[in-house]
This record gives structure tokens, C-alpha cells and sequence, in this order.
């Protein structure tokens, strides 16, 4: 009875479970030839900006995973933003990014 008074609680206070993957798949987009993936991460009734960048060296796929304090209410401004976020590391990073040469870390 309590878990749901919990639940019904929730729904009206915007709570919920937190740092959950939102779950809406997103095509990747290319720039600089790296492709981006956004993954906003839903937290209560807001999306958390994150994503990933992955890049083929040697025929090893790479990737560097991000995520960042920006939230918005609403996921398809969490991922146009995400976007603009990775396109920023990218080209602020430029070859550096994945010169280190290990197939998965934080960017």
C-alpha cells in the first residue's frame, strides 16, 4: 500500500527514479569524423545532458562518454543540446580527443 502512495505521490511531484537512461532512441549524428550519440538522462521530470562519441581508429571503435550539469524539461532539447555539446568537445579536443588510444573513457 505505502510503494503505492509512493508511486502516486511521484507522478504529481514530478519525482521518479533517478539518472535513468530516457530511453529515446536517437540516430547518431557526424561530425568531424566521429559520430555523436545522444543519451539524455532522465531525472525525475528533466533530462540530464549526455552522450557519447565513438570514432573508428584502426579498426578499433572508440568512444568517449560525457555528461554535463545542463538540464531541460524537455528531451528534444536535451539532445539538440547534446548535440551542440559533443560538436564543441570535438572540436575543441580535435585529435586529442582519442589520441591516448583507450577504447573507453570520459570526455
Amino acid at each position: 500500500m505505502a510503494s503505492f502512495l509512493s508511486n502516486v505521490f511521484s507522478i504529481f511531484s514530478g519525482g521518479g527514479k533517478s539518472a535513468e537512461p530516457a530511453g529515446k532512441s536517437v540516430e547518431p549524428v557526424e561530425h568531424g569524423g566521429c559520430l555523436i550519440y545522444a543519451a539524455p538522462i532522465r531525472e525525475g521530470s528533466q533530462f540530464r545532458l549526455a552522450g557519447r562519441i565513438e570514432k573508428e581508429v584502426n579498426g578499433d571503435v572508440l568512444v568517449r562518454d560525457f555528461v554535463r550539469a545542463d538540464v531541460f524539461t524537455s528531451m528534444d532539447d536535451a539532445v539538440e543540446y547534446t548535440v551542440k555539446k559533443a560538436q564543441q568537445i570535438i572540436d575543441q579536443n580535435g585529435a586529442s580527443l582519442f589520441a591516448d588510444g583507450e577504447k573507453s573513457r570520459s570526455a
